[in-house]
Order: structure tokens, then C-alpha cells, then sequence
């Protein structure tokens, strides 16, 4: 391994349901019985901040997945509002940061710009944004339309959103609040300041009704690996959620963003790219593929495939699962998730899977890497993707819960501590301060040449 030059790596801790596999519900070891109890939510953000993790991460979608009929009879289909679980878990949690997914599609930047507001003032400054543009028409039906809108309208509207959401979180400059009982004044009139927006979809005026938080900014994530997703990224990003199966993969990528944000006027330091790992772990690496075969073994196949479809977007009911993938469509015809789209069908023509292996595949990880082994293991595969190159840090995607992530906090995280690639404390308070991002300052501040209209 190459000189580290004390550089750690970051690690977020994905929360999702009761484990990333899609059968982790079954699995003997999960706890199935708190998925709206403020224990089992408090428990895992406390294990991830015990580990020092940077941040916990809560992903969403706003509709209810019932592939083929089959979703809401065989998996789990509950899923909290994020910004009131990660609200709560703030007051149970001192340090570790709080990330959650809100779509673009289906919200206006002045709500949203307010919430990771206030949760950004209510925690500290621990607050995230991951930046989705949802993937789904059964999302659209839940909003008024019968069609999720084209892949390249998302984007347009994404981009132009979080234009608005930052000129609202930076409305306020740190000063505004002068709180002066004795004369009178709340707040400095002169350090106000209306954004005056008129875009493609949105017309906001501002100011936001809060000022400017602890972080200056929440910090904004991305998932995109598209082209488009990419460029995005790079211009508004601030950590980029990813999945890629080879390291070669993943340094292309790495490189890709890293390059473009130069395009941008940003460092490429101030974007950390973190690929989503699912870690399976064992005494052995036998026993840990052991573990994993028996998760497997509790899918039931007919929802296996059906996420395998709509990966995919080919139906795939009347082949055989031990056969291989029929003639796929062009990434262009793909309205839903493009880049996972990719992934899933250059895993299963490089690999050569049969359906049945690929379904696999993907009731798992869902398209993420997924590594087994002894804590040593694990912590080999991790070091060599980021000495090399290829991430900043990692999303880790407990297969099952709580004990996918006690066993990472307990047994992998001393093993990365003992080797001088991750903390063993935090080092600051806020978000921005595990990550090693500055404080922005407020594009409106007094004196800037960017300063709209000043509220009298």
C-alpha cells in the first residue's frame, strides 16, 4: 500500500429499514420489532456515533414498493418521514452527522430550504442533504401526475432547486441577528436579503424565515452517476453517494468528478465520493458467506425478480432464473435510474450471471459491492479502494440489523483505527468538521457584488 500521508477515510452509516438485504426481515437475528419505535432508530445513530462515524444516512422514496403485487405482502414497506426521525435522533446524539433524502421532483426549495434549516440549528450543525430527483411513476401518482416527468427535466429542475435552497441558506449573513434589547433591534435590516429568483421552475423571493445555521450551509450529497448526475455533482455536490463494482470502475468515476469540479471553479477536495459497501462479516470468510447464502435463501423469488425488473426495466417473469438476460434496452430509453440501470447489466455481461445469480445480486446490495470475510478482510478491501484511489470513504450498508452494524463498529472500526485510516475521535462538532469541508461564507454578505435587493 502506497503512503497515506495521514489522510483518513470517511464512513457514513446507511440506515435503511431493517437491513439492506431485501429478506434481512427474516433473518433470526434481525429486530423487526421497533421499525416505528424511537428505540430501534435511536440505537443504531447512537452504535454509528459510538464508532465515530461521520454521519448516519437516511435514504427515502414516496411511494409505497409493491413490485408485481408482491412488495407490501413479502418486504418491508415502511418508511419514516426523514426529517422528523433525524430531528428526534439529534437530541439522542451529540457529534455524529444527520443525512437524509428529499427529492427535488416532488418538494419546493423554500420548505425544504427551511427544514434542513432548522435541523441544522436544532442539531448543531449536523444536518445533510442527499439530492434526489426520485425514479418511480408510482412516486408521480402520489403527487398529482400520472407520469414521473423525462430524465433530463429532473435534472434541470434539480439544479435550478438547489440554486434556490443555497441563496435561501444564505439569505441571512452571520451577523444579521443583533438581539439588542436595549435599542430595540432583532435583527440588522441591512443584512437581509431577498434572493429575487426567477428560474425555469421556480419564482421565489426570499429571504428564508430562519437565519443563516451553524454550518453555514447544510451539507449537500448527490447519488447521480450519470452523465448528467455527474455534472451536477460536480457543480452543487458536496459528498457523492456512488455504487460501482470494480475499482477500476470506481477510479474512473473518482477521477471524473474530481476533474469536473475543476470545470466548476471548485477544488476537488471539496467533494468527498463515497461508494456504497455492503459488508458481510463473519469469523471466517466461510461463515460469512454462510450468513449470506441463508439471507439469500429467505428471499422469496417472485420479489427478488421483481427488483431484478425494475433495475432493469425488462420484464423478465417468462425467462427461466437459471437462464441468462434477454436483449436489454439502450441506457437512453431508461427513464428511471440510468446509472444504476448500467451497473446492474455491465455486472451481468462481465460476469456472465444467470438471471437467478444476478437477482441475487441485487436483493442484497442492490447494485453496491458487496465484500465478505473476517473484520481483517473487510478493512484489506476497504483500505486498497482508498489508498488506490478510488473513494474518499464509504457508505456502509449493514446487511441486517442492529447486529450488520454492531459487528462493524465492533469489530471492523478498531481494525481501520489500529492501521491510522479512520478516527478514534471526532475532532469537531459539526458535519463540515468530520468531513474536512469549510464554512461557507453567505454569497450575500455585506459588500459582495452578487447582493440582491436588501429588505427595508
Amino acid at each position: 500500500m502506497s503512503e497515506l500521508k495521514n489522510k483518513q477515510m470517511h464512513l457514513g452509516a446507511f440506515l435503511f429499514q431493517v437491513g439492506h438485504h431485501i429478506a434481512a426481515w427474516r433473518y433470526p437475528d434481525t429486530d423487526t420489532s421497533g421499525l416505528l419505535g424511537h428505540e430501534f432508530y435511536e440505537h443504531f445513530a447512537q452504535t454509528a456515533e459510538r464508532g465515530k462515524f461521520d454521519m448516519i444516512f437516511l435514504a427515502d422514496t414516496l411511494a409505497v414498493v409493491n413490485r408485481a403485487g408482491s412488495g407490501i405482502k413479502h418486504t418491508v414497506t415502511v418508511r419514516p418521514e426523514p426529517i422528523t426521525l433525524l430531528s428526534y435522533l439529534s437530541g439522542v446524539t451529540e457529534k455524529i452527522g444527520l443525512a437524509a433524502t428529499v427529492s427535488t421532483t416532488y418538494n419546493e426549495p423554500y420548505n425544504l430550504a427551511r427544514e434542513f434549516s432548522t435541523l441544522d440549528h436544532l442539531s448543531g450543525g449536523r444536518a445533510a442533504w442527499n439530492v434526489v430527483t426520485s425514479g418511480r411513476d408510482d412516486e408521480a401518482r402520489n403527487f398529482s401526475h400520472a407520469k414521473h416527468p423525462e430524465h433530463e427535466n429532473r435534472y434541470e429542475r434539480a439544479r435550478e432547486f438547489v440554486g434556490v435552497a443555497t441563496a435561501l441558506w444564505d439569505s441571512w449573513e452571520d451577523e444579521a441577528i443583533a438581539c439588542d434589547k436595549a435599542s430595540g433591534d432583532f435583527a440588522d435590516p441591512q443584512k437581509v436579503h431577498e434572493i429575487q429568483h426567477r428560474g425555469a421552475h421556480f419564482a421565489v423571493r426570499g429571504p428564508l424565515n430562519l437565519p443563516r445555521s451553524p454550518q453555514g450551509r447544510p451539507v449537500v450529497i448527490q447519488a447521480g452517476a450519470s452523465s448528467t448526475g455527474q455534472h451536477l455533482a460536480a457543480e452543487t455536490a458536496e459528498v457523492v453517494f456512488t455504487a460501482w463494482q470494480t475499482i477500476k470502475e470506481a477510479k474512473h468515476f473518482y477521477n471524473s468528478v474530481k476533474s469536473l469540479a475543476l470545470q466548476y471553479g471548485r477544488s476537488p477536495d471539496d467533494i468527498k465520493i463515497m461508494p456504497g459497501i455492503f459488508p458481510v462479516i463473519g469469523t471466517t470468510e466461510e461463515e460469512a458467506r454462510e450468513k449470506e447464502a441463508l439471507l439469500q435463501e429467505l428471499v422469496v423469488p417472485e420479489v427478488g425478480l421483481s427488483m431484478l425488473t425494475a433495475s432493469l426495466g425488462v420484464d423478465l417473469s417468462s425467462y427461466p432464473l437459471d437462464g441468462p438476460l434477454p436483449e436489454l434496452p439502450d441506457v437512453e430509453q431508461i427513464n428511471g435510474g440510468k446509472s444504476r440501470f448500467q451497473l446492474v447489466a455491465d455486472m451481468a455481461r462481465r460476469e456472465g450471471l444467470t438471471i437467478r445469480q444476478l437477482m441475487y445480486r441485487v436483493t442484497g446490495a442492490r447494485g453496491h459491492r458487496t465484500i465478505y470475510g473476517t473484520p481483517v478482510q473487510i478493512a484489506d478491501q476497504l483500505e486498497q479502494w482508498f489508498v488506490e484511489g478510488a473513494c474518499d470513504g464509504f457508505n456502509i450498508m449493514p446487511p441486517y440489523l442492529p447486529g450488520g452494524l454492531e459487528e462493524f463498529v465492533d469489530l471492523v472500526i478498531p481494525e481501520l483505527q489500529r492501521r491510522g485510516l479512520f478516527r478514534t475521535e471526532y475532532r469537531g462538532s459539526t458535519l463540515r468538521d468530520h468531513l474536512g469541508l469549510a464554512r461557507p461564507l453567505s454569497r450575500y454578505r455585506s459588500g459582495n457584488a452578487e447582493a440582491s435587493t436588501i429588505i427595508h
